[in-house]
């Protein structure tokens, strides 16, 4: 008899999954958490245009390292939240993780827009960038796990377009700096609010699923379901979350396990995908865009206008295609389109280019460089390895990863100008290319397309069986 039951029971799962969920009762759950990705944009860019008025008021004027420490500090904090950031969505779940990603953001982002000493401002960056190291591994976990397999790829796009209008709304919040004394303060002063609004919002959103059944609250995990996917959902999520997560150790991922073993394909997999994303050289492009244009002779303001355009429209492109042609295709023409612009960007540099030649072409390698970078390279890590990753390692082979991401963003942003000055455009940006063309390659060899999938098929697809 319990043979037939869960015949029967499996049976009626399946024809209920014939249908979709609708994506809408998972939308609003999904909006909330990106704005942790807006954040992430903003303080990405909020330095860009006001450092120069930073640097002059606070006493650092002409210093390049310590301009780049105003950055790359940010990136540091980054690291160390990003390094707690799977075992706090583990411990306390994936909503509070979002709520202590604010919480930094709030009192770093005061403390920037109050001080007037360099240390200060250097301690706020550190305190906002321990924020955003949270926030990136708490947002890919949670879209990946409440969302419906169908439009899974449609909602992580989302996360990289809140990244791109938090760093155009940074970019054009930063237009009137260098006309109104003391406006880089309310630049600052600005992302308090979504910070506060992702802090209250999340206590009414939707706990991940996955991670109660994880913690062994059955019925909270449905309860969670029911409003995600809608009740006719229900059974069948349950049984294909029961199918490879049986409780066993569940809540004992050592270490050891994420560097060699049956899980280090999947985080060697993750980890180079973010070191080459990293090693592209689109952050020097976002945090130093102002001084690159201004040195071609473009005014910055209307070039980081177009930078943030190019940036957005791409993202709202792999949007539509994420779930059509699939994350491996988009990764491959993404870093194939970088590479070709950053062979623009050299020759641009070329002394054999004259003036005008070289102006569009540096101008349009650099948007075309944003614009393919924002087609797969940019969205795509952050959504496809929460896919790859077990459920059992998922949060903490993710915070390993997104440590790779932030040792090398910090570098890039520490020594990006210093390399210009010692290496020249022409060899650096033919190094970011050779990047992209390796990427390619990587890609091509090691992932695999996860569309339409669900989290436990592609995980029997990835780990060897024991």
């Amino acid at each position: 008899m319990d043979v037939e039951e869960n015949s029967a029971f499996s049976q009626d799962s399946m024809d209920v999954e014939t249908t979709n969920p609708s994506m809408w009762l998972s939308f609003p759950h999904v909006v909330v958490g990106t704005l942790s990705s807006f954040l992430f944009g903003y303080h990405l860019g909020v330095v860009n245009e006001p450092l120069e008025s930073i640097s002059l008021d606070l006493g650092f004027s002409g210093n390049t390292l310590a301009e780049g420490l105003v950055v790359s500090t940010c990136l540091g904090g980054a690291l160390i939240g990003s390094l707690f950031s799977g075992w706090i969505a583990d411990g306390v779940g994936r909503r509070r993780a979002f709520q202590l990603c604010a919480l930094p953001m709030i009192i770093g982002a005061s403390s920037s827009a109050t001080t007037k000493t360099l240390a200060g401002m250097l301690i706020g960056r550190f305190l906002v960038g321990t924020g955003m190291g949270i926030g990136p591994s708490a947002v890919a976990l949670y879209v990946t796990e409440v969302s419906p397999a169908s439009v899974r790829g449609t909602y992580g796009s989302f996360i990289q377009i809140a990244t791109c209008l938090g760093l155009m709304v940074a970019l054009f919040i930063g237009i009137p700096v260098k006309e109104i004394a003391g406006w880089w303060r309310i630049c600052f002063w600005v992302s308090t609010i979504p910070a506060g609004f992702l802090a209250v919002a999340m206590m009414f959103c939707a706990e991940s699923p996955h991670w109660l059944y994880k913690q062994g609250r059955i019925a909270e995990a449905e309860a969670e379901f029911e409003r995600l996917l809608g009740g006719s959902h229900v059974k069948y999520a349950m049984v294909e979350l029961a199918k490879l997560d049986r409780g066993d150790d569940a809540d004992t991922v050592k270490l050891s396990e994420l560097f060699y073993g049956r899980h280090f394909r999947v985080v060697y997999i993750g980890s180079t995908l973010f070191a080459l994303q990293q090693l592209s050289g689109i952050n020097a492009v976002f945090y130093f865009s102002s001084s690159v244009f201004k040195s071609a002779g473009v005014p910055s303001d209307v070039a980081n206008a177009f930078i943030g355009v190019a940036n957005l429209s791409g993202s709202i492109i792999a949007m539509l295609l994420m779930d059509k042609l699939g994350r491996k295709m988009l990764l491959l023409w993404s870093f194939f389109g970088m590479a070709i612009s950053m062979l623009v960007q050299v020759a641009a540099a070329n002394t054999f280019v004259s003036g005008s030649a070289s102006l569009y072409l540096s101008v349009g390698g650099m948007l075309m460089f944003v614009l393919t970078f924002a087609l797969g390279a940019g969205p795509v890590p952050s959504l496809l390895l929460p896919e790859i990753f077990p459920s059992r390692i998922r949060a903490k082979a993710m915070a390993i990863c997104m440590s790779v991401h932030w040792v090398i963003n910090f570098f890039v942003g520490l020594l990006f100008l210093r390399l210009l000055e010692q290496l020249g455009p022409q060899l650096l940006y033919s190094m970011f290319a050779s990047v992209c063309m390796m990427a390619v390659v990587f890609v091509k060899k090691n992932v695999i397309e996860t569309k339409g999938k669900s989290l436990q098929e592609i995980e029997v697809a990835l780990l060897p069986q024991e």
